[in-house]
């Protein structure tokens, strides 16, 4: 055979291996918009980390349908709740594998002890892990599951019995949550034998349907598809890459040059360019969130009722709303999305009256020309889709009260640090439904137990917060209702916040991605998802 055609038929047969090898590897490209503070989900509150791990590397006991509020078996395939609604029993299930990498390589299958060191690393201080490896769990203190959990208990390898205090109703979906993934008790073992605790948040082990292979801050996080994940069919993605990219109109230019095949957060401006591209879909549905703007009540002059009242009113949210969310939003009354149930439809906003409002500042002894910290969030949320802008109208309108707000920003993750720490006067902060229960606006945000944590007004009123645990207690939605409504009113009438808008979700993706379903809570999930 002639040199030349034996080349040629050599170089056809490599160019259709390569061909089949790249459509044999299934890999899909998300650029996200802000790099994870960690991969240990029980230190974290934000959907940033989340979807980069407890949505790809763990699993919990109970879990929610994807693109649902209803919960499904997890690592439990079962359980029973006794009749005092005190004592949970879960039944564990046989088979699932820990992952294996380079630096860990299980010796056995998920069991009974994974989930008493998960449960117990949370709610117990002391616990020889947490002494290592120090860490703030916030959803779990903010919950007040630390103090309600009684115990958990071991009964065979493959059943747990958790006892709790007092009742609470949501606590099946409370364990569907991010924050309750489970870790490997004998990676954790491992860890703490060889005085590397901390690596726990940076090279994490789980059962879930992706494994982590590597993260550049800044830049990307990759994971391999789980071969041998234990929902068959759910994992239909060789390679998972988190291409991280701030700033949304990269996002949308990499997304048209198939860069990245799904984006976090478009711009409102970019919308109707989005939906009409022939090569992308645009999901979408009503948000379950709200973006609000938080008063540190522990500082002066946001003590005083009649100050947090005049800069209430003094915000002109039509203004915003035309301006940031560009006709997808809807001004927020409630601390709670209007979709929740329990929402109190009865209440109604102060009217924006500039002039009222510098009345009574100057009732309440502030002087004209006080100055103040107002902080802006340095990412885009649902809730939230451009806070800087908001903050300078909301910067503007204060102006003409006489107040002078000083516009502050710090990266994501320093953000949230110095805000439950209280550092600021004002701050813009939002909040997407995790589990569906009204608990988890009115409690995490607003209650006494939460000061410190997601509660970023620092606020603790004992009416609101009796009304709020009293309904935690109970089973019956009707009674929970009036209790949850009675503590909306309260929450009006004390104004430790601002609720500012709920806005519709958006989800850009490419045509060629197939199966991807719209969180409630915005998250972002990879499994059941494939690319042509």
């Amino acid at each position: 055979m002639h040199l030349e055609v034996r080349k040629l038929m050599l170089a056809t047969t490599l160019a259709l291996m390569a061909g089949a090898s790249m459509a044999a590897n299934k890999t899909l490209i998300y650029c996200s918009e802000a790099s994870p503070s960690g991969f240990d989900p029980t230190r974290f509150v934000s959907s940033s980390d989340f979807d980069a791990s407890a949505e790809t590397i763990f699993n919990r006991l109970t879990e929610f349908e994807r693109g649902s509020t209803q919960i499904r078996p997890g690592l439990a395939e079962k359980w029973e709740v006794a009749p005092d609604n005190l004592t949970y029993t879960f039944t564990l299930r046989k088979g699932v594998k820990f992952h294996t990498t380079p630096y860990f390589k299980p010796s056995r299958d998920f069991n009974a002890d994974d989930v008493i060191f998960t449960v117990q690393r949370m709610i117990d201080k002391n616990h020889p892990f947490n002494k290592a490896a120090p860490a703030d769990f916030p959803y779990v203190s903010d919950m007040s599951l630390d103090t309600n959990i009684a115990s958990v208990e071991k009964v065979d390898a493959n059943t747990v019995r958790i006892k709790l205090k007092t009742v609470d109703a949501a606590f099946l979906q409370n364990l569907a949550m991010s924050f309750a993934s489970i870790h490997s008790a004998e990676y954790a073992d491992q860890l703490l034998k060889s005085g590397k605790a901390n690596q726990i948040n940076t090279q994490p082990i789980g059962t879930g349907p992706f494994v982590f292979r590597s993260y550049q801050k800044d830049a990307n996080i990759r994971f391999d598809g789980n071969s041998q994940y234990w929902r068959k069919g759910e994992v239909q993605l060789d390679k998972l890459i988190f291409a991280i990219t701030t700033d949304a109109s990269v996002r949308y230019q990499k997304l048209q040059k198939d860069e990245c095949q799904v984006m976090a957060y478009p711009r409102p401006a970019d919308i109707k360019a989005i939906q009409a591209n022939p090569k992308l879909n645009l999901l979408q549905q009503a948000g379950f969130n709200l973006g609000w703007l938080s008063y540190n009540v522990q500082k002066k002059p946001f003590d005083k009722l009649e100050v947090r009242q005049a800069l209430d009113m003094a915000i002109n949210k039509p203004a915003i709303l035309a301006a940031v969310y560009q006709g997808a939003g809807q001004a927020a009354t409630n601390p709670m999305a209007p979709t929740q149930w329990s929402y109190n439809k009865k209440l109604k906003d102060a009217p924006f009256d500039p002039a009222k409002a510098k009345a009574l500042l100057a009732k309440a002894g502030v002087a004209e020309g006080t100055e103040i910290t107002l902080w802006a969030m340095p990412v885009q949320r649902a809730y939230n889709p451009n806070a800087k802008l908001m903050a300078e109208m909301i910067q503007a309108d204060w102006a003409k009260v006489g107040i002078k707000a000083k516009i502050v920003s710090y990266e994501w993750g320093e953000y949230i640090k110095r805000a439950k720490a209280g550092e600021h006067d004002s701050l813009m902060i939002g909040w997407t439904g995790d589990n569906g229960d009204p608990d988890n606006w009115l409690g995490v945000n607003l209650g006494c137990e939460a000061v410190g944590g997601n509660n970023y007004s620092r606020w603790c009123n004992k009416e609101f917060d009796s009304l709020v645990v009293k309904a935690r207690t109970l089973s019956n939605q009707a009674e929970r209702t009036k209790l949850y409504e009675k503590a909306q009113e309260v929450f009006k009438r004390e104004l430790p916040f601002t609720p500012i808008a709920h806005s519709t979700v958006y989800q850009p993706l490419s045509k060629s991605v197939q199966g991807f379903k719209v969180s409630p809570f915005g998250l972002n999930s990879f499994y059941g998802v494939t690319v042509k």
